[in-house]
């Protein structure tokens, strides 16, 4: 139900005609999910934490943003840009969440499956 109710909430966001975005905005965000969905795997794959793995994925990709866009507002053009730190932050939290979802589902089911088989 709760995945039916994500896609759903993603597909009316996405007809939305109100909505300005940047082609620059949606590089940040694919970034953010890029850098979210690569340490995700990594902290899960050592820790087997889900919250562990989500909190790290979301900070990294939350600290990338938030250092790419110190770095351009002080040094490059002066000026910090809310938006491409804002579509970085969405995209490692869509990717994190994304992740917390569905992993660990297979390993469930064959524990399970291993129980009933013993019954």
């Amino acid at each position: 139900m709760r995945t039916i109710l994500i896609l759903v909430t993603l597909f009316c966001l996405n007809l939305s005609t109100a909505q300005v975005t940047l082609e620059d905005d949606g590089l940040h965000f694919v970034v953010g999910a890029a850098i979210s969905g690569a340490t995700y795997t990594y902290v899960y794959s050592k820790t087997q934490n889900k919250s562990k793995a989500f909190w790290y994925s979301f900070g990294l990709s939350s600290l990338a943003g938030f250092s790419k866009e110190f770095y351009d507002g002080n040094i490059i053009s002066g000026k910090f840009d809310n938006s491409e730190f804002i579509s970085t932050m969405l995209g490692g939290l869509t990717a994190s969440y994304t992740f917390k979802i569905f992993t660990g589902k297979r390993k469930k089911k064959k524990q399970e499956e291993k129980l009933d088989s013993f019954n």
